[in-house]
């Protein structure tokens, strides 16, 4: 898993566009398959963000999402855009996050009548505790002055179908709301994603901006006023989201790394039977037959932390040789170094902290690969320390 990634997703070049307006140092990445994604960093953090396009529909966004999961690894995956609401609780401009999905296409048609028979995704708890918690701090909105009252998060069932809704007497629009009476929104792509994430254990999180009420209401007038201000509501939560996302998983990190330093962490025994003897080791990880300690030496200053780098440059080289590090994750790794290569040369007051976040994304490049991880450690706190 890229400890420090996060996936976003949206299904319309507007909604794209209010995502991609929070990110910087964006670089074109490119699936096998020709899917095109765009990497960047939310501004003034180390979240490294994955944005996607979609388009309409629950089975081109379930292919995408399955696409981004595999390239990226990420910590999560957010659909991101606007919706129609169902009822009054949703306000226009506000956002919705689905505490659960459905999919409400699914059913059997009977002499008596239509009966739903939907599937249902509930949203990861760790990814709603954050989500209610973000919402709760209510510092992720951008600046409202002069276009009326803040916005509001609503958490709630969010209904996906195949179908534009924009009525609120036609048959279906009477069966939706009658089976489907808890759902706030409703829209035409979650349920893929959540499918994607459920096959492939990805935690996944819905985030919609209400622009209409699907009740006959809709126009194109009035889509013109409310898309681009649901999408850019939905698009600083998730970001905001984002940015939480990959802070708490730093925090794992490093509690964890705490633990092993302070001896709290499992140890690894070597029984030596033939002179009766065991040797104890404090090991980072333990990987096939190779043993990768914690480094806990001191980068002790500027000069030091720009030889390591170089020396660090050498170790990508061999994984690389080896074909353990792929060809895309080894120019995205070099291009990390060199940023902190050429930050840790300045002499700003910015350098320790650009050095640093480029030491962080690479670690999240290379995330799978232990010994690369240890050797990075001291790199990162020696980057930070040398302001």
């Amino acid at each position: 898993m890229s400890n420090d990634l996060v996936v976003i997703l949206t299904a319309l070049n507007l909604e794209y566009q209010a995502v991609r307006g929070k990110l910087v140092g964006l670089q074109v990445r490119r699936h096998e398959r020709g899917t095109r994604f765009e990497v960047g960093t939310v501004q003034g953090t180390s979240c490294r963000v994955a944005l996607g396009l979609t388009n309409k529909g629950n089975h081109s966004a379930a292919v995408i999402a399955e696409r981004a999961i595999q390239e990226f690894s990420p910590v999560a995956v957010l659909f991101v855009g606007v919706a129609g609401a169902l009822w009054d609780t949703a306000r226009l401009g506000d956002v919705v996050m689905a505490t659960h999905v459905y999919a409400y296409h699914g059913g059997t048609s009977e002499d008596d009548g239509l009966k739903a028979r939907p599937r249902v995704w509930e949203a990861a708890h760790t990814i709603s505790q954050l989500g209610s918690h973000v919402a709760r701090v209510n510092d992720w909105a951008d600046d409202t002055s002069g276009r009326g009252r803040a916005p509001q998060v609503r958490f709630g069932a969010i209904a996906a179908g195949e179908v534009v809704q924009n009525s609120k007497i036609s048959a279906e629009a009477r069966w939706i709301r009658r089976h489907y009476n808890d759902a706030l929104a409703i829209e035409m792509e979650a349920a893929g994603v959540a499918q994607a994430g459920h096959l492939n254990g990805a935690p996944v999180a819905i985030i919609r901006g209400i622009s209409d009420r699907a009740d006959g209401t809709k126009n194109s007038a009035k889509d013109r006023n409310w898309q681009p201000r649901a999408a850019a509501n939905a698009a600083a939560f998730a970001t905001r989201l984002a940015v939480e996302l990959v802070r708490e998983q730093e925090q794992i990190a490093m509690s964890q790394a705490d633990k092993a330093h302070r001896g709290d962490g499992p140890e690894e025994h070597v029984s030596n039977t033939a002179h009766n003897s065991t040797v104890g080791i404090m090991a980072g990880s333990v990987k096939e037959s190779s043993v990768y300690l914690h480094a806990d030496r001191k980068v002790s200053d500027p000069v030091d932390l720009i030889a390591e780098l170089g020396a660090f440059r050498e170790h990508l080289k061999r994984h690389h040789a080896e074909s353990s590090l792929d060809d895309d994750t080894y120019r995205e790794a070099l291009a990390e170094l060199g940023f902190a290569h050429r930050a840790a040369k300045e002499k700003t007051p910015e350098s320790p902290k650009r050095a640093t976040m480029a030491l962080k994304r690479l670690r999240g490049l290379v995330a799978e690969f232990p010994e690369l991880v240890a050797r990075l450690a001291p790199l990162v706190v020696a980057a930070g320390d040398s302001s």
